[in-house]
């Protein structure tokens, strides 16, 4: 997910990511005073021509509206995900994500090593990593027990562990 920054005149934060794909919606009060002085572009969720970056995430999220799976993870507390990245092959992430799409525990595997085990404390950041309404992620869910044992099988990251000796 990119960092493309709009004030989205909408009924509703949830309109917004119901009609734009791979969109996060800030909500809190302090985001808001601080964007407040970046000159935001204003856009109308309605408006026929959206910024370049916004319609083409609007045409994405018209097209998987028409898709089995479109929505079916949105809505839950958690989700478990397995995932093999489209960067890197031979690696295959296993997410456990929050109802925002962000990561609460993650186990990356990198061909026939073990995996790794990741909590935010890893993070510098914790954007969304997966869009609850893309279809494709629906496809990637996979029961909760699958994530517990990769979770178990899985060691601390080494980089990390040395990292706070």
């Amino acid at each position: 997910m990119g960092g493309l920054w709009w004030w989205v005149q909408a009924t509703s934060a949830r309109e917004i990511v119901e009609r734009i794909a791979e969109v996060e919606v800030v909500t809190d009060a302090d985001s808001w005073e601080r964007a407040a002085a970046w000159n935001l572009p204003e856009v109308d969720l309605d408006a026929p021509d959206l910024p370049p970056g916004l319609g083409e995430l609007r045409q994405q999220r018209d097209q998987q509206r028409r898709q089995p799976g479109f929505g079916a993870l949105v809505g839950r507390s958690l989700v478990h995900l397995r995932c093999e990245s489209q960067d890197e092959p031979d690696v295959i992430c296993y997410w456990e994500v929050s109802a925002d799409g962000r990561r609460l525990r993650e186990v990356e595997i990198r061909g026939d090593s073990p995996g790794v085990r990741y909590t935010p404390d890893d993070w510098v950041f914790n954007t969304p990593v997966v869009d609850l309404y893309d279809p494709q992620a629906a496809a990637w869910e996979i029961d909760p027990e699958e994530f517990e044992a990769q979770w178990r099988c899985a060691g601390l990251n080494d980089d990390l562990a040395f990292g706070m000796e």
